[in-house]
């Protein structure tokens, strides 16, 4: 493709910026990027692999903030952050035969489900609940079917992400944000590292966008941290419903091919 514009760069920056701020807080920044990166003529693969090099940016940058605030604690949680890295190297390396339509079909109707949990379940807090799983089986089943999901197709990742951690782990709203940056970064990575191999990447505009990602995601994790589940809730329930729109709004999608619509 033909080299981007300074203007064009600029929009990305952005973007990202936005994206970074809004992913630290509910997760779906890809809903902003990969938009914005096809919108600027970058082929759906280089669009892919480019996403992973600013989102691991905006996932490393929320991270830290929630690490420095005691919200994450790295060393003990390392062990899940490499297997969903595991899992993200292998969604990446077998996207190519992943049933897509299938996925297409079913995610909006995911993210619905999920809006509506989070918007009706009451007592939805910071507090921390009773576990219905252990830590070991939360990290050896869930931690890298995710991160595969997140390799392969990605969107609603950390969606996915929060809804586990507050139903199965316990995990307060705030604490349960904290620990899907963390796994996102590895999923993240992962991804990254089979992308990198096969040349998907416009580096460029990758570390362009991950400067905006990082940016945006240290204010919006602090504004998370200052705020908690009063901002985390209704923002999650948005970006549910925006990004199953957008994709039940795409004249290709397997369900309005279906219903002739």
């Amino acid at each position: 493709m033909h080299d981007i514009t300074l203007h064009l760069l600029l929009l990305l920056f952005l973007a990202a910026l936005f994206a970074g701020f809004v992913d630290s807080i509910a997760g779906g920044g890809g809903l902003i990027t990969v938009p914005a990166m096809l919108l600027a003529g970058i082929p759906p693969l280089q669009t892919l692999g480019t996403n992973k090099v600013q989102s691991i940016c905006g996932a490393a940058s929320a991270t830290i903030a929630y690490a420095r605030q005691g919200h994450v604690h790295l060393r003990e949680q390392l062990p899940m952050a490499l297997m969903a890295m595991i899992g993200g190297m292998l969604g990446a390396a077998l996207a190519t035969i992943m049933p897509g339509d299938v996925l297409r079909i079913i995610l909006p109707f995911l993210l619905i489900a999920i809006a509506l949990y989070f918007a009706f379940k009451p007592n939805l807090n910071d507090v921390e609940k009773h576990r219905r799983m252990t830590a070991g089986l939360f990290g050896i089943t869930l931690v890298p079917l995710i991160g595969f999901y997140d390799g392969a197709f990605g969107p609603g990742t950390g969606s996915f992400l929060m809804l586990a951690f507050v139903t199965l782990a316990g995990f307060g709203l705030l604490k349960a944000t904290a620990h899907t940056k963390l796994l996102n970064f590895g999923s993240n990575l992962g991804g990254l590292i089979v992308f990198s191999v096969s040349g998907a990447i416009l580096w460029k505009v990758g570390l362009i966008m991950g400067f905006g990602q990082f940016l945006g995601a240290q204010i919006g994790s602090r504004l998370a941290m200052r705020i908690g589940a009063r901002l985390i809730k209704p923002l999650l329930v948005i970006v549910c419903i925006a990004f199953a729109v957008k994709l039940l709004a795409d004249p290709s999608n397997p369900v309005r091919v279906w219903l002739g619509i």
